[in-house]
């Protein structure tokens, strides 16, 4: 009889250490992220967060003099490969920065700009893929009068969603949130962390958060990360209520951190 509690791993990663020069930032992670389901990484900060999520779609390739050793498999294949295409990586594992960061062009344009650099020229498409974008990361009833208005006259929580709207026009596969609710409002947090909840139907998401009490609503999984190390992966549930390690117990509890 299978065992249908068993979950997927859509990305594994093995025995992996990196590197900004000589200093050594991750040290022998090993951890599953789980086919459409939320993980968080969570832990203080210079912990290696931001380093490993980076490593997902290879942004830490932009940084001179680092290097990366071990193994994360992705639909069979190791993205840490230098045969890998890059460019390709990225359209299926997209990235949400901490700060919003919309191009000083129209709503519009900034959705399409990702499926026109790609070769998309039908324009029928491209109309029918901005709004489908926008309505995925619920913009849509709020800009559709405004399309031709320059994203940059949005509030932030605003052009946060249109980032993630970017994103999702180029179909991703798996999507990376580097704090995406650092510089917003409440409010705004509120609606992007009910976008993660709906996008999880659809994508694998891999969250990193400082907030402790965001990554218990948001996640499915969470990994505590300390100094480089992974110090304990599990269910959100199980961490924050019966840590294993005492390090994890120490930092949920506010000991340190």
């Amino acid at each position: 009889m299978i065992d249908t509690t068993v979950k997927l791993a859509r990305i594994a990663v093995e025995n992996l250490n990196f590197f900004y020069g000589k200093k050594q930032a991750l040290q022998d992670l090993n951890l599953n992220i789980f086919d459409r389901q939320v993980t968080a990484l969570i832990g203080p900060s210079g912990c290696g967060k931001s380093t490993f999520i980076r490593l997902l779609n290879r942004m830490n390739d932009l940084t001179p003099d680092t290097r990366a050793e071990g193994r994360i498999i992705l639909d069979g294949k190791n993205i840490l490969d230098p045969k890998i295409d890059v460019v390709n990586l990225r359209r299926r594992v997209g990235m949400v920065f901490q700060k919003p960061n919309p191009f000083p062009k129209t709503i519009f344009q900034n959705i399409a700009y990702g499926l026109e650099i790609n070769g998309e020229t039908d324009k029928n498409l491209i109309e029918n893929k901005v709004e489908e974008s926008l309505k995925k990361a619920a913009l849509w009833d709020e800009a559709k009068d405004r399309l031709n208005d320059s994203a940059l006259r949005l509030s932030g929580g605003q052009q946060q969603r249109l980032c993630i709207a970017r994103c999702l026009a180029v179909e991703p596969e798996v999507i990376l949130f580097d704090e995406p609710c650092a510089s917003l409002d409440p409010i705004s947090t509120k609606k992007i962390e009910e976008l993660i909840g709906e996008l999880k139907k659809d994508y694998t998401i891999v969250i990193v958060t400082h907030n402790m009490q965001q990554a218990s609503r948001v996640s499915d999984y969470t990994a505590f990360m300390y100094l480089g190390d992974l110090v304990e992966f599990g269910t959100t549930e199980k961490l924050f209520t019966v840590p294993k390690n005492k390090r994890t117990e120490e930092y949920l509890s506010g000991k340190f951190g």
